[in-house]
């Protein structure tokens, strides 16, 4: 239920007051939309039906009341994850401080933590990521899809470059929080090198990351993100937008041309670092409930 609308100063805020918070996967966005600015950002799709602009954020303004509520309710402790559809550190949350006081209840109650961002304010709470990460799991997933920064910053214009973010992993790796790199998308003629790939595997082996997800090297369009896409090569990349259309028409999945010999490169690159590439291996990861309290708790008696 739409409940207001205010002014921020950037752009609309939409206060929501939602009657749930936790998919049935355990998975929660508090924010919808976004003000990060990707060029290829698929949450802009039709598909996900927003009744406003992009940028103007709608907020579940009760979330941490409905956490509560389902975390009391819960019968078995599970990983509670957030920033699969909408980033939970936007530059809203400097203020509204609601995936804070979401990550207290979450150390409060005992569940464990699957955060994904392409923000360093992450580093803000890095307090109550040790906390739960100390009790349970806490997975920290970071985007990372250029290795140069002038061009991260044509991509990802309003957040945080690759550079900091890999510091961000780095921190991580010193706190002994495990992290895991979405390597996604990589986009056709633009950023889909060998080299390319190679120096941000490089700099996740360094940061000792748990995985990489791929989902394959390619980027997926459709309708909406379709469009502003195109209209940034057209800023950014003259004559690409055509080229695109060329090579792909109006497909949905865009497969870069050397994809099997990237996919390679880091399936190489990541059995030699000890890192995991596949897919359904780094989800079983995120969403396993481990309780490192539980040896502790026993050798007491």
């Amino acid at each position: 239920m739409l409940t207001g609308v205010r002014d921020t100063g950037e752009q609309d805020m939409h206060e929501v007051r939602a009657k749930g918070i936790l998919s049935a996967q355990n998975g929660m966005n508090i924010y919808r939309g976004c003000t990060h600015g990707c060029i290829y950002c698929d949450a802009r799709s039709t598909c996900y039906q927003m009744q406003h602009a992009f940028e103007d954020i709608e907020v579940k303004i009760n979330a941490p009341e409905l956490l509560e509520q389902a975390l009391r309710r819960k019968r078995k402790k599970c990983m509670i994850g957030t920033g699969a559809m909408s980033d939970p550190y936007l530059h809203l949350e400097k203020n509204l401080r609601l995936t804070r006081r979401c990550l207290e209840l979450i150390d409060e109650y005992g569940y464990g933590l699957s955060i994904q961002t392409k923000s360093d304010m992450i580093l803000r709470d890095l307090d109550l990521l040790k906390r739960i990460n100390r009790k349970t799991k806490c997975v920290v997933q970071m985007t990372l899809t250029t290795y140069e920064e002038d061009l991260c910053r044509i991509l990802e214009p309003q957040v945080c470059t690759t550079k900091r973010r890999i510091e961000v992993l780095n921190i991580m790796k010193e706190e002994g929080i495990p992290t895991i790199v979405w390597m996604t998308p990589i986009l056709p003629f633009i950023n889909d090198t060998k080299e390319h790939i190679q120096h941000l595997l490089e700099e996740c082996q360094k940061a000792e990351v748990y995985g990489i997800m791929t989902f394959g090297i390619g980027v997926t369009l459709r309708d909406g993100d379709r469009q502003y896409f195109y209209q940034k090569l057209d800023q950014h990349f003259p004559g690409m937008k055509e080229r695109y259309i060329r090579t792909y028409g109006n497909a949905y999945e865009l497969p870069v041309a050397q994809e099997k010999e990237l996919m390679n490169l880091v399936r190489r690159e990541c059995i030699k670092a000890g890192m995991e590439y596949r897919t359904n291996q780094l989800f079983e990861y995120m969403h396993r409930f481990e309780n490192k309290l539980a040896g502790e708790q026993l050798s007491l008696f």
